[in-house]
């Protein structure tokens, strides 16, 4: 769902920009007065395995694949200002450093995936979380909350589309909308999975009154999956576009995707120079992607969170 420059015009560009900076700033704020010191390394690692799942494109229908969000994942673990940061330092790693979506198309990129995935998915758990109780009910509310996330991100990109005269709401709508149900589907299951995975072995990481005790253990183990993910399973990641891409094939508009990045990107489409091994260059792109996303994210954490609880200073 990463727009590329070239199919937002510069009133939208400038636009979502705004509310993206506005939106970070709010996550950042809320973030400072409730995230605990001791769990910015689990940012840390949510960023990274974000990056990675991202990668790992899984097929929906004949010609067209998906991939998993993770807004609501994040926010379900850190909460929605976290999450928000998280997200953000995930996109920002891939318009940089891999070329995958566009710098201009940022701020839309933000405002989509991490402004209204995460905030507005969150929403839908915590609306559900009030109904359905218990391990079981939170594994529903994070599924369908999931699902949700995918649906309010693919409607505002084809509103963006439809702003800035790409191609019209009634095309834009009902073409996002039907692959991204579909897409939504997979996130729902991936999120589920992973949260009951969580729920079982780390059952604290998931209670928001408590801080979880041995957090080094946590994190190694998360960058551990997270390499595991990157080197055994994206191999298996489905080479089909995916559903924005699927929708501008569709409906015409692919041609006006900017044949260049803006800036130069050192591993741009996620292939390192000299490496002829596709699977291997794509393999090592990930892993230093995920490195990228965990630092930046635990990195903006700690910086702009200086006064974090000082109950929460004492040693792990």
């Amino acid at each position: 769902m990463h727009l590329p420059d070239g199919f937002l015009d510069a009133k939208t560009a400038v636009a979502t920009a705004a509310l993206s900076f506005v939106g970070l700033g709010g996550a950042l704020h809320g973030a400072k007065a409730r995230l605990e010191r001791r769990k910015i390394p689990l940012m840390g690692v949510a960023g990274a395995f974000v990056f990675a799942a991202q990668m790992l494109n899984f097929p929906v229908a004949a010609g067209t694949s998906g991939h998993l969000m993770g807004s609501v994942l994040a926010a379900v673990l850190l909460g929605p200002g976290p999450a928000v940061i998280v997200m953000t330092s995930v996109l920002l790693v891939q318009a940089l450093v891999f070329a995958d979506g566009g710098l201009l198309a940022l701020g839309a990129n933000v405002f989509n995936m991490a402004i209204v995935g995460t905030v507005g998915g969150y929403g839908v758990y915590w609306l559900l979380i009030k109904v359905f109780r218990g391990d079981r009910g939170r594994l529903v509310a994070a599924g369908v909350a999931s699902w949700f996330s995918i649906v309010l991100a693919a409607t505002c990109v084809a509103g963006e589309l439809a702003w800035s005269g790409t191609v019209s709401w009634n095309a834009a709508f009902p073409a996002m909308a039907s692959v991204h149900m579909v897409i939504g589907l997979g996130e729902a299951i991936i999120t589920t999975l992973v949260i009951a995975a969580i729920s079982l072995t780390r059952p604290e990481l998931l209670a928001s009154s408590s801080s979880p005790q041995g957090y080094r253990t946590v994190v190694l183990l998360g960058l551990v999956v997270t390499a595991g993910v990157v080197v055994i399973v994206l191999p298996f990641a489905s080479p089909w576009p995916d559903g924005l891409a699927k929708v501008a094939s569709l409906l015409g508009f692919e041609q006006r995707a900017a044949s260049e990045p803006l800036l130069p990107s050192i591993l741009r489409g996620y292939q390192v120079p000299g490496l002829h091994s596709a699977g291997t260059a794509m393999a090592l792109a990930g892993l230093i992607g995920s490195a990228l996303a965990f630092g930046i994210s635990a990195l903006l954490a700690k910086t702009l969170l200086p006064s974090s609880r000082s109950t929460d200073r004492r040693g792990p």
